[in-house]
């Protein structure tokens, strides 16, 4: 009892009537056991005061570090039938060993020499579209020619509508040389009457000079005739000129127009002939396909498939392997409540079932069997458990965690934050609180 008064109970009771009063009085161990609880009760509040590491537990498994180092399955790319077997279930296998041979259960790829036949469509192809680019080139040497056969023809027609034009020059000199020679025919006759009229020249004076003017009148017909006939050459050489630029307008669109159809026929033969290339490709590469290759070295874990003659679709798995060589990692899942103090490159200490430890999770200290890892990657979309996972790599620094470990093994994280007293973390899982939240020291980590 406490003695918060100076009234004493023994002066308004008699304490000598009561059974447990007289045994507890005469007993010298009730001294002795009273001592003791208050010298537990001093401990467990010298305990309460006692440094305590608040922490942020995780379970999780053992993985490795690098997707590519993880178990794996292998698909078939192809539908196919199961034909023969290369493994067992165990063994180790190199890059590129075979696994499966399977054959091909598609009637479109069922013809033994399809391959063969395939390129021989492509050279035969080939072949055409080079005879349609031979007849392009023709084509073009042919043009070529049209072109310069019509400007042959077109100076030639035009060297002749100038010799027209000189024609009609020459002979409109003429004409009116000609229509001068008649006038001047016409005065000499006239005078000619006058002065036989006069009786100053004979008669046949004046019929000399009227059989020169009905030669005069008889050669200006001739020579308008001609006159009007060179123009018409002048009409005829331009007409020609018309006819033989529409000539050759014509042969060459027609042969350009050939030149278009063989050119359309090469870039159409020359499309098929890119598809028959690429299915040929296809067909070599479908044909490397029936033989399923291991992708890396490892082990053959389980067959997935089992038997001869079983078919197949595409993407089937068919074994699973688990590779030599990885890196080891663990990935463990936290609460949502326990993610904002999660950093990247923050220590963790693991253990893992099976292996000998002795955990104190508020004093890491005095744990016993567990390993030092870093935190290397924390996902920020939650798992379907309703966690957040975070993937934690060994740390160099600390001891090398057992070479024993196998993948898949179960495991179990305490990420360490700040140090309390005992008494502030009872307070708080009572209360529900999360641990408090902290920053890194980056700072630190800078220097370093």
């Amino acid at each position: 009892m406490l003695n918060i008064t100076n009234n004493k109970i023994e002066k308004w009771v008699d304490l000598t009537k009561y059974k447990s009063t007289k045994i507890l009085i005469d007993n010298k161990s009730y001294r002795l056991v009273k001592k003791t609880i208050w010298a537990f009760i001093c401990l467990f509040l010298v305990f309460l005061f006692l440094p305590w590491t608040q922490n942020v537990t995780g379970a999780g498994s053992v993985t490795t570090l690098k997707p590519n180092q993880r178990p794996q399955t292998i698909q078939t790319a192809i539908a196919g039938r199961i034909e023969k077997w290369y493994v067992n279930e165990g063994d180790y296998i190199k890059k590129g060993d075979t696994i499966l041979f399977i054959s091909e259960i598609k009637e479109d790829y069922l013809d033994p020499n399809l391959v063969e036949n395939t390129g021989k469509q492509v050279i035969a192809k080939e072949s055409s579209a080079n005879s349609y680019a031979s007849k392009v080139e023709a084509l073009k040497n042919q043009i070529g020619a049209i072109e310069n056969e019509r400007n042959l023809k077109f100076k030639q027609a035009q060297n002749k509508l100038k010799q027209a034009y000189l024609k009609v020059e020459s002979d409109s000199i003429d004409f009116e040389a000609v229509k001068t020679q008649l006038s001047v025919s016409k005065t000499q006759y006239n005078r000619s009457i006058n002065l036989n009229n006069e009786g100053l020249k004979p008669l046949s004076d004046v019929e000399e000079k009227k059989i020169k003017l009905q030669n005069s009148e008889a050669k200006i017909i001739t020579q308008e005739n001609k006159y009007l006939a060179s123009q018409n050459e002048v009409l005829n050489s331009k007409m020609e000129l018309n006819r033989i630029l529409a000539e050759y307008l014509e042969k060459s669109s027609k042969a350009e127009s050939d030149k278009q159809t063989a050119l359309s026929s090469q870039y159409e033969t020359e499309v098929q002939v890119n598809k028959l290339k690429n299915q040929y490709t296809n067909y070599q590469i479908r044909n490397g396909m029936y033989y399923i290759l291991a992708p890396q070295n490892g082990y053959i874990n389980r067959a997935l498939q089992s038997g001869l003659g079983e078919t197949l679709k595409e993407g089937t798995p068919v074994v699973s392997i688990m590779p030599a060589n990885f890196d080891i990692a663990v990935e463990t899942y936290i609460n949502p409540v326990d993610f904002p103090l999660i950093h990247k490159g923050e220590k963790v200490r693991v253990w893992f079932d099976g292996w000998p430890s002795i955990v104190f999770s508020g004093w890491p200290g005095a744990s016993y069997g567990t390993f030092g890892g870093k935190i290397v990657a924390k996902e920020n979309f939650i798992s379907e458990n309703g966690k957040y996972r975070v993937l934690i790599a060994p740390d160099e620094s600390d001891k090398v965690w057992p070479k024993e470990l196998s993948i898949g093994a179960g495991t179990q994280t305490i990420a360490l934050l700040e140090n309390v007293s005992i008494w502030f973390e009872i307070w708080r899982n009572l209360n529900g609180f999360p641990p408090n939240y902290y920053k890194p020291n980056t700072k630190a980590k800078n220097k370093l």
